[in-house]
């Protein structure tokens, strides 16, 4: 269990403190939404804690079946709505280092599209993966 305290400095940014670590991470609400955009915006977190969460996820299923994904990359971006006021979507778009054989993709394509932050995202929240393959 990972524990985080979190600090509301004002001006609409805060800083969260991983307990276990002392890493810290400030947030800044967005240019959108009265901010001024000068860090990540919770929602942004949101989308990186996805795109992390499969990249994690596809690395442990690649040290476990001996495929090389290092170098892999994800690039998210997450879409607003408004009424409430929420993430609609995300979109991750991944780019591998090398080609795999079919087995391979699905081994990552499973581990990425069942990774923890994937299967507790509301099902709402469409989550468009781009494997690229």
């Amino acid at each position: 269990m990972a524990t985080i305290h979190t600090t509301y400095l004002g001006g609409l940014r805060t800083e969260a403190t991983h307990l276990q670590s002392g890493t810290k991470i400030i947030t800044d609400a967005p240019t959108d939404n009265k901010g001024k955009g000068e860090a990540f915006s919770p929602t942004d977190l949101l989308a990186e804690s996805l795109a992390g969460c499969m990249l994690t996820t596809m690395g442990i299923a690649a040290d476990t079946h001996g495929i090389d994904m290092d170098g892999t990359e994800c690039e998210v971006t997450k879409v607003m709505a408004s009424n409430p006021r929420r993430v609609a979507e995300v979109i991750a778009i991944l780019k591998f280092p090398k080609d795999y054989t079919d087995k391979e993709k699905t081994i990552l394509e499973h581990a990425a599209r069942y990774c923890p932050v994937a299967v507790s995202l509301h099902p709402d929240v469409i989550k468009t993966i781009d494997f690229g393959w």
